[in-house]
């Protein structure tokens, strides 16, 4: 960092030496107003279990240094491969051998845990750090267990899904993005049949679907449907009952779609065994028109895609229904640091604690996250951006850094100079967090389906894929979700309801 970095770092650690300590100069957690005791004026030596991105970082690299400078802290890092990182923290939970932060992902295990009073509840103490307590009050929904909080997320985006599509060939159509089921159906048939790319061929697609199209937190259908007004995943009624999204018209009009594409050939026929990679090739070779997908995706498609037909014109925008945006929201992290009881003694340590994280957002220290060093692995530019001066040397050096500690793109830190398109994905991603359609399910436990929830889901999955292919007609695919109830999906719909009140009334 350059000097100007160096005196805003002296004068924080000069103004966290005044509070006393590195939390919070004001009252703690339910409005305490205790006078703060003195701490040793030294670094806070903080031990941290985290996801290993890339190689691991060599030891007092610049970096970590520079982290270490601008907090007052001594970090002692323990870097998990991705692959076992979950079994290992089961490991470290079991034997009670923890450091002082611990990044987990929400799972049964977890919630679990958490519920059995191993890990500090931090939600009382949010409200006194400045940047933690300014972020989307659903990040902290999102991870939270019985109505409690007892993690800071590592945050990101909860509204990515949009429409990534070829401009050229819709204008080339005289076709406006589809926001009704039928516009979807004429403007897949016109990409089909009406060659786009004026080629003389019909080797073209307006919808690509995959095997895994109906599966998991961002399945097509799910991004879709909630579009067009179906629930994210669960829908909660007035009297607190739980329907799934596959139980809703929305929802099964979405597959009703793509029925009707697949037995008009409209779609790829061998989609059931098709990889969503796959799907993506035909796109980046100009031989699909659509693609629901990641904002931000919009940057990487075009940039592919222009190797091949550099005159393609690739755009992306907000997913619309007939009540206009309208996005199934993700969970908002990529899992969140909780705070173990044997490691962290008091609440003075778990305040500095809650400091670090939160100080990890401040200008600098986001800059520093988000774009590296100024001149090493950034320029600013003259319009007031941010432009990547070596992304190589910053996807090495950073990155790991970058990927375990919180941010939010456009929170303390200047904007990113890019490409037309590169800049619009992330605004969309960014001004989507105003139309999330929450999951209410999703921090509700139940039983049935932590024991056989995948089980169950795959019979829906493939009851889905039968109907479009025509192996079952309407009848029998409503005895499929006849067979789903009485699997265990009545006990799952039952138990939400019952811990949805029982939360409610916490």
């Amino acid at each position: 960092m350059n000097s100007k970095m160096n005196k805003r770092v002296a004068l924080s650690t000069a103004l966290i030496l005044t509070c006393g300590t590195l939390a919070a100069c004001g009252g703690g957690a339910g409005g305490k107003n205790a006078a703060p005791a003195k701490e040793d004026a030294g670094p806070t030596n903080i031990s941290i279990a985290m996801t290993q991105v890339g190689d691991i970082p060599a030891k007092d690299n610049e970096v970590q240094q520079l982290i270490e400078k601008y907090t007052n802290t001594k970090l002692d890092i323990q870097w998990i491969p991705n692959a076992a990182y979950n079994d290992k923290v089961n490991v470290m939970i079991a034997s009670n051998d923890l450091p002082k932060m611990l990044k987990v992902q929400y799972n049964p295990n977890i919630v679990s845990s958490l519920r059995s009073d191993q890990f500090w509840e931090v939600g009382p103490y949010l409200k006194d750090y400045k940047n933690l307590s300014a972020q989307n009050k659903l990040f902290y929904d999102n991870i939270s267990v019985d109505g409690k909080i007892y993690g800071v997320p590592n945050f990101s985006d909860m509204g990515r899904a949009s429409v990534v599509y070829r401009k050229d060939w819709l204008d080339a159509l005289g076709l406006k993005l589809p926001t009704t089921i039928d516009e979807w159906y004429n403007v897949t048939k016109s990409m089909t049949l009406n060659d786009p790319d004026k080629n003389g061929k019909n080797d073209t697609y307006g919808l690509m679907l995959f095997k895994k199209y109906n599966e998991g937190a961002y399945s097509l259908t799910t991004r879709l449907a909630t579009s067009l007004g179906a629930p994210n995943k669960w829908a909660v009624d007035k009297d607190s009952n739980f329907t799934p999204e596959f139980m809703t018209k929305e929802y099964n009009d979405v597959l009703k779609l793509f029925k009707r594409l697949y037995d008009e050939k409209l779609i790829n026929q061998d989609f059931a065994v098709f990889d969503s990679t796959e799907a993506d090739k035909l796109f980046d070779s100009g031989r699909a028109g659509l693609k629901v997908a990641v904002a931000q995706t919009g940057k990487s498609q075009a940039d592919r895609l222009s190797k091949n037909d550099p005159k393609a014109v690739v755009d992306v925008e907000p997913i619309k229904g007939p009540q206009g945006i309208r996005v199934s929201g993700e969970p908002g992290n990529s899992g969140f640091y909780v705070f173990p009881k044997s490691s962290v003694k008091t609440e003075a340590e778990l305040r500095k604690l809650l400091a670090f994280e939160d100080k990890m957002m401040d200008p600098d220290a986001a800059t520093l996250l988000m774009r590296g060093v100024e001149n090493k692995h950034y320029v600013k530019t003259s319009d007031n951006k941010t432009e990547y001066k070596d992304f190589t040397a910053f996807q090495r050096e950073v990155k790991p850094y970058r990927d375990n500690f919180p941010y939010v793109e456009g929170f303390n830190v200047l904007p990113l100079k890019d490409t037309p398109i590169g800049e619009k994905g992330v605004n969309i991603a960014k001004e989507n967090n105003k139309y999330i359609v929450p999951n209410p399910a999703l921090t509700l436990t139940s039983a049935t389906y932590n024991d056989r929830g995948s089980e169950i889901d795959q019979m829906i999955a493939d009851a889905q894929t039968n109907f479009i292919m025509g192996k079952i007609d309407d009848a029998a695919y409503q005895g499929e979700i006849d067979k789903w109830k009485k699997a265990g999906g009545d006990k799952i719909m039952a138990e939400y309801k019952a811990d949805y009140l029982k939360t409610r009334k916490k």
